[in-house]
This record gives structure tokens, C-alpha cells and sequence, in this order.
């Protein structure tokens, strides 16, 4: 672009919400209707004006006279005339692999920061290749995962270090996820990003990049390649007890590790590694506590995942989970959004032998209120916030852009952060 970007201080919007008329994207519009602070400028976006002013018409009266911004993912040209108008875009235009591309690096072209619901590991590594140095000349933080994945993963391992930090403790070593509870359903952005990635992992570099737990770790040309056992697996069934000495009971794989434990290693990274040279990271799921049943328990979400992901990748089978498995755009009723919640806990334990754990809690449906509710709180801080936020730019995680920021405000907006030493 001529002359640069536009400076911030002189774009007409402060956030725009592109993908306005899908599910998430009008709730995430129908949060900062209600929450926002007044003044905050928002631009609602997508490819049919039409579509767009029905759905203004559903949000609360504050956001009725908010502009519309006609945008199409297939038109580079839109998408760089869009980024140019607002200090943030925040997508949920997905699958990202088919549709983010040319968006992540408009933005990072424009100095736009950007905000996504990705859990993708092959679109990260694309952004990390093909926009991160743009945006570090720009200006631009290009903040990825910023929902249910993979924010609590990230601020808990977050919390975790800042903490012990605090208390002078040492670093990180062995440090564990798991979701202890969660009420909600899969969302259907969430499942069609599954079937573009089962389409993906048919390449074999593809493959190689979905199983190195350094994925996301490195730099553009530079992607770490350590063995396998350099980290957790990511399907493993854990004994609790050795997560942390007061759990009981088995933990099962968490269907999405594969994919939150990069952002976190990620962070890490960004982070020069202070989370410690020992530092190992995985994620579970509870299942009970009592050690036999936890153990068949822990053993059938392990088969399950497995045929669930061998069903996605064979075409006769995808197809009847096709007509099974909700579909983008849709999502549950507001009584069932409100009815969702998820609680999360962390541990690790210190070199120097002291331990911790972290925990995130928030009411709604993990994949739809409480991920519209953190997309657009993180939106906000990094629109409205810029001065307290980190000196970093670049393709970046929740933690490592936002970091305190970003925790304060999930606070204020009744989430549950915290991280204490355990004795």
C-alpha cells in the first residue's frame, strides 16, 4: 500500500465483525451491542448487504444504526478495503483454510489486528509462513484461537507462569490440562473445520505437520522438527495422580489437544521460553475419579476419538456423519447457550519441586456464548487497549498479544481466572 497503512487513530471503525451473518459472528455482534463500551466503533460484514441488514435488525437497538460492510473472502480487493477502515477485524469466516487466507494477510499488509476462532493447525502455519513478517513491519498483531480454542488452554498455562513468577518459584516443568467439566455441544464451524482438515491429512507433509507437537513453534521458514516424545502425546490416558498427587482416577484424551497444545507451545515460544527449558504440556479430560470405571471410561473416549477421526476421513462414513453433525451456521437455542458452561484446571509442578494450579470457569455454551464472549473481549482489548498490551507484533496467541490485558477483562466479564500454590 502507498505511504503505508493507515494510522490507527485515523480509521473510521474501531472493530469490524466480518462473517456478521453467521451464527457466531451475530452473536459476537449481539456481545458488543450489549457490552461494549459507548463510542466503540463497529462495522457489521459480509457478502450480502440484504443478509446483513436482517440481521441488525435482530440485535439490540445500540447496534442499529451501525454500518454494513459488503465483503467477500474470494475478492482480495474487498477484503484489503475493508482491514483499511478498522483497527481490528475479528473473522468467523470459516473453515479458515478456505476462506482466511487472503484475509490474514490483507490484514497484516493493512497494520490491522485480527482476531479468529481457528483450530487449524495447517491455516496458523500458513499465517505464520505468509504473514507474520508483514505484520511485524505493519504494525499488525495477527492473534489467532481466540474462543473456547484455545483461550483457556492458553491464559491457564499463562496464569500458571505468572504466578509462580510472582512467588519466585522456579519454572515450569510437567504441566496438564484438564476439562473437568463441560456442558455444550460441538459447534458446526467447528466440525466443517474437521472435514477440511480430514481432506488436508491425506497430504503427506500435511500429515507431518499435524503431528509435530512444534508445529506452530517457529519462525517463517523455520518450523522446529523434534521427535514425537519430545512432548506429551496428545491421545495419551493419564494416570491423574501423576499430573498432580491429590487427583485420583484416569483422564482421557481431550479431542482437541492436538490442537490447543501447539497455541500454548506457541506462546512459550513468543514468550522467549519462559515458561522454562523443561516445560511439557498436555491436555485431558476428567472422567471420574474412581479408578477402575475412570479407567474403561478414559479407554472408550480414546477408541472413540479415534474412529471418530478414521470416520471423517473415509468418505462413506463422513458422509453419514455429514447428515448427523451440525452444519455451519447453526447452533442451539438461547436456552441451551445459557444452560452451558466449562471449568478447566492446570497443574504443574516447579523445578524447584512447588506446585500450582490454574482454573478457568465461565457460564454458556463453551462453542458459542462463552467463545463469542471471548473473541469479542479480546477484539476490544486490542482496539481499545493498545497501550497496556504487550510490545508484540506478529502472528501471535491470546496469551502472548493480550496477556494481563486479556485476563482482566474476562474477569470483568464474570469469567473465573485464577492460580494458586497447592500444598
Amino acid at each position: 500500500m502507498t505511504g503505508g497503512p493507515t494510522p490507527h487513530t485515523a480509521r473510521e471503525f474501531d472493530i469490524i465483525v466480518f462473517g456478521t451473518t453467521g451464527y457466531v459472528g451475530e452473536l459476537i455482534a449481539r456481545y458488543l451491542a450489549e457490552h461494549a463500551p459507548r463510542g466503540t466503533k463497529v462495522g457489521l460484514a459480509g457478502r450480502s448487504e440484504t443478509k446483513l441488514a436482517a440481521t441488525r435488525k435482530r440485535l439490540p437497538a445500540r447496534a442499529h444504526d451501525w454500518p454494513l460492510v459488503v465483503a467477500d473472502s474470494s475478492s482480495p480487493a474487498s477484503l484489503d478495503a475493508m482491514v483499511a477502515r478498522t483497527r481490528v477485524i475479528c473473522t468467523t469466516v470459516g473453515p479458515y483454510l478456505k476462506y482466511g487466507e487472503s484475509l490474514v494477510v490483507a490484514a497484516a499488509n493493512a497494520g490491522t489486528d485480527y482476531v479468529d476462532l481457528t483450530g487449524e493447525v495447517p491455516f496458523v502455519h500458513y499465517s505464520i509462513e505468509k504473514a507474520h513478517d508483514s505484520a511485524v513491519a505493519n504494525g499488525a498483531r495477527i492473534v489467532h484461537s481466540c474462543g473456547f480454542d484455545s483461550v483457556p488452554s492458553d491464559l491457564g498455562a499463562y496464569l500458571l507462569y505468572r504466578k509462580i513468577s510472582d512467588d519466585d518459584a522456579g519454572t515450569m516443568t510437567d504441566t496438564t490440562l484438564i476439562l473437568k467439566s463441560f456442558r455444550g455441544g460441538a459447534s458446526g464451524g467447528t466440525v466443517d473445520s474437521m472435514r477440511v482438515i480430514a481432506e488436508e491429512a491425506k497430504d503427506a507433509e500435511t500429515r507431518r505437520l499435524l503431528l509435530n507437537p512444534q508445529a506452530l513453534s517457529g519462525t517463517p521458514g523455520n518450523t522446529p522438527r523434534p521427535s514425537m516424545s519430545s512432548q506429551p502425546s496428545d491421545i495419551a490416558i493419564m494416570s491423574a495422580k501423576k499430573v498432580d498427587p491429590s487427583l485420583r482416577g484416569t483422564l482421557a484424551p481431550f479431542f482437541m489437544a492436538s490442537y490447543n497444545s501447539r497455541i500454548v507451545r506457541r506462546s512459550d515460544a513468543l514468550l522467549d521460553h519462559a515458561y522454562g527449558p523443561d516445560f511439557r504440556y498436555a491436555e485431558t479430560m476428567a472422567v471420574g475419579s474412581i479408578p477402575g470405571l475412570s479407567t474403561l471410561a478414559a479407554g472408550a473416549v480414546g477408541v472413540g476419538i479415534g474412529t471418530f477421526l478414521g470416520a471423517m476421513s473415509f468418505g462413506p462414513t463422513r458422509k453419514l456423519l455429514d447428515r448427523l453433525l451440525p452444519k455451519p451456521g447453526e447452533g442451539p437455542s438461547e436456552k441451551s447457550r445459557e444452560k452451558g458452561s466449562f471449568v478447566t484446571q492446570t497443574y504443574t509442578t516447579t523445578t524447584t519441586g512447588r506446585r500450582y494450579r490454574s482454573e478457568m470457569r465461565a457460564q454458556g455454551d463453551p462453542g458459542y456464548k462463552a467463545t463469542a464472549m471471548m473473541i469479542a473481549e479480546s477484539a476490544l482489548a486490542l482496539a481499545l487497549e493498545r497501550d497496556r498490551l504487550p510490545n508484540l507484533t506478529g502472528v501471535l496467541t491470546p496469551a502472548a498479544a493480550m496477556g494481563d490485558v486479556l485476563v482482566e477483562r474476562l474477569r470483568d466479564a464474570g469469567c473465573t481466572l485464577e492460580a494458586v500454590e497447592l500444598t
